[in-house]
């Protein structure tokens, strides 16, 4: 059994990057599994609860605001037209993907969050104040850099607090944060903890990881790594433009489909052609504008092949509209417009 503090930092950065999606993934199967427990302090809850709202503003506003200068500055350039449209069309797809990115973070964050609900909020004793305000007068770390590092001080002491406690014996601990600054050793290899810390760790009992990940696999070797070979594989959002090509297919065939049906009709003389017609009936067509929908017909069954373009039964007809009304949802429509 390992219970690991993991740092505020650490778990606001795992929600910032669409690639570490396969470590929260392994976090959640150790959980499920019993092999590991979080420790949450109270600061680290009411950091994250606090900072939330402005990683999932900032992993989206990062993206816009980075294409928008890069699209600014491709507009300044002079030159081959043609590329230049190529080079506007591949950063359109660029800003299509920006929601379904950004929208890693707020997945992220909630799962997080779950996480840490999971286990009961840690309130700093009195003793590990006074131990932190000890730091902060001897200057020792987190307090050598020469700031306010209370709130670091008098976690690190939490930390130290349960690595101490009897009832935790025989389980082992991990201590994992970003802040290599005010932990880890300044002078030398900095995935080792600061002297002035160091007590609190050892080789087996309490380790000191600047990298969640390599936590995890102390944890459980060969879990870790199965999921993580699984996690390798990502599912890429579709460009813009291979969006608008399956759309125009998928409208094609609801069109040619409906064309087939009023070919029908007429010939069952549901609806009588008529010239000049000006008005509209469901019994009633102009025979001009029959004759232009004839030639339409003709060129998608040209462009598309008649393989592509039915007779279909029920269920296929309904799964090219239900797709229809999918991609025009992703594209920004509202649900159900399948107008042709």
């Amino acid at each position: 059994m390992f219970k690991i503090l993991v740092d505020t930092c650490v778990w606001l950065e795992l929600a910032k990057d669409p690639k570490q999606v396969t470590v929260i993934e392994v976090l959640e199967e150790l959980v499920k599994k019993g092999s590991l427990e979080l420790i949450v302090p109270r600061i680290v809850a009411s950091e994250f609860k606090r900072n939330r709202d402005r990683v999932e503003a900032e992993s989206a506003k990062s993206l816009n605001s980075h294409f928008r200068l890069v699209r600014e500055a491709a507009g300044r350039v002079v030159g081959d037209k043609k590329k230049m449209r190529s080079f506007m069309s591949q950063l359109d797809d660029v800003a299509h993907r920006i929601p379904t990115i950004g929208g890693y973070a707020v997945e992220s964050l909630d799962r997080i969050e779950k996480l840490m609900s999971l286990f009961p909020v840690l309130e700093f004793s009195e003793h590990a104040k006074l131990l932190a305000a000890e730091r902060a007068i001897a200057k020792k770390a987190p307090f050598h850099g020469g700031k306010n590092s209370m709130s670091d001080a008098v976690l690190i002491e939490t930390y130290g607090e349960c690595v101490r406690e009897k009832k935790n014996r025989g389980v082992r601990f991990a201590f994992v944060t970003h802040n290599k600054h005010d932990f880890s050793v300044p002078n030398g290899n900095q995935k080792m903890p600061h002297a002035d810390i160091a007590p609190y760790f050892s080789k087996v009992k309490s380790l000191y990881f600047l990298s969640l990940a390599e936590a995890l696999r102390r944890v459980e070797p060969s879990l870790v790594s199965d999921l993580m070979i699984m996690g390798s594989f990502e599912y890429e959002s579709r460009e813009m433009s291979e969006l608008m090509e399956a759309e125009d297919l998928l409208v094609h065939q609801v069109w040619y489909n409906r064309h087939q049906v009023t070919i029908e009709k007429i010939e069952e003389g549901k609806i009588k052609l008529v010239n000049d017609y000006k008005g509209f009936s469901p019994g009633l067509m102009d025979a001009k504008f029959w004759k232009g929908a004839r030639r339409s017909a003709k060129l998608v069954e040209k462009k598309y092949g008649l393989e592509n373009l039915g007779p279909w039964s029920d269920f296929e007809w309904g799964m090219i509209n239900g797709k229809l009304s999918a991609l025009r949802w992703v594209m920004g429509f509202d649900w159900d417009l399948l107008h042709t």
